[in-house]
């Protein structure tokens, strides 16, 4: 199975750490596509150039991962500062607002789209700022999105239309307010909801029946990557399979692995701190 990332990278500045991460939703989706068996994985992206960036691109061969149609652009990386709370979680604190990816858009030539039609699956996010490109890439490629927690009714129109999987961080909706989500998504053109409810579990609509699976047991580490390794373990299970149960199960168990260590997939590197607007 080939599978296509396309979209938002950040490092996770951990600042109780003096540590820096690799991450962002479209980055730790493709390394757990691979870590989790599929053949082959590219990430299509914009970096930096600076010392951020080397380290996004570097961790991802690392991987296994297909950068060959990464951009560097001159200009800041991502950046995300996290610290931790009173019960040990992972809280944002502070970002660069994506540095240079927010003002350098990704486009897509012929060629790039001919690559992108020999995948499977192409998974992107609302921090990747591609909403335009999104009804000329469907007519190559299935498309899951992940929101987040951008659930007002002008976005949902604008993106459901043109992707086959939605996903939503759903950590502070109640199950009703879950229902009404997904069906507002269905609605709006989108066959597939996936809803990640932190430590309630996760929901998952085919638009005929929702599912729906609870956590698996962990010792907890580090909360941070856990939902992006749910929804990349459950999309590459349904997608090869269509059994959305065992994908669930094993999206949930995975995520229970990622809670046990620093950093969405690991690979941190010391860094002294900076100011980060945000």
């Amino acid at each position: 199975m080939k599978l296509i990332a396309v979209g938002d990278n950040v490092v996770d500045y951990y600042e109780d750490r003096g540590e820096m991460f690799p991450g962002g939703n479209a980055v730790n989706v493709a390394v757990f596509w691979k870590r989790y068996g599929a053949e082959f994985v590219s990430y299509i992206g914009i970096v930096g150039n600076d010392e951020e960036g080397d380290h996004i691109v570097s961790s991802l061969k690392q991987e296994n991962i297909d950068v060959s149609q990464v951009r560097k652009v001159f200009g800041p990386s991502g950046e995300a500062v996290v610290t931790l709370d009173e019960q040990g979680d992972r809280k944002f604190v502070g970002s660069n607002k994506g540095g240079v990816q927010k003002l350098v858009k990704l486009n897509f030539a012929e060629a790039e789209l001919e690559f992108i039609n020999t995948f499977s699956l192409l998974h992107t996010s609302v921090y990747s700022y591609i909403e335009k490109e999104l009804p000329l890439l469907k007519t190559y490629i299935d498309i899951s999105f992940d929101f987040s927690t951008r659930y007002d009714d002008e976005y949902l129109e604008l993106v459901c239309p043109h992707v086959k999987f939605a996903i939503f961080s759903g950590g502070d909706l109640t199950k009703q307010e879950c229902e009404a989500l997904i069906a507002k998504v269905h609605a709006a053109g989108t066959p597939n909801v996936i809803v990640t409810r932190g430590s309630e579990g996760s929901v998952f609509s085919d638009s005929r029946q929702v599912y729906e699976h609870g956590i698996a047991d962990a010792d907890v580490v580090d909360t941070l990557g856990a939902g992006d390794t749910f929804v990349a373990v459950f999309l590459k299970e349904y997608v090869q399979h269509g059994d959305a149960k065992a994908a669930m199960q094993r999206g949930a168990a995975a995520a229970a692995e990622t809670c046990g260590r620093f950093g969405a997939f690991g690979h941190g590197k010391k860094r002294e701190k900076r100011i980060v607007i945000g």
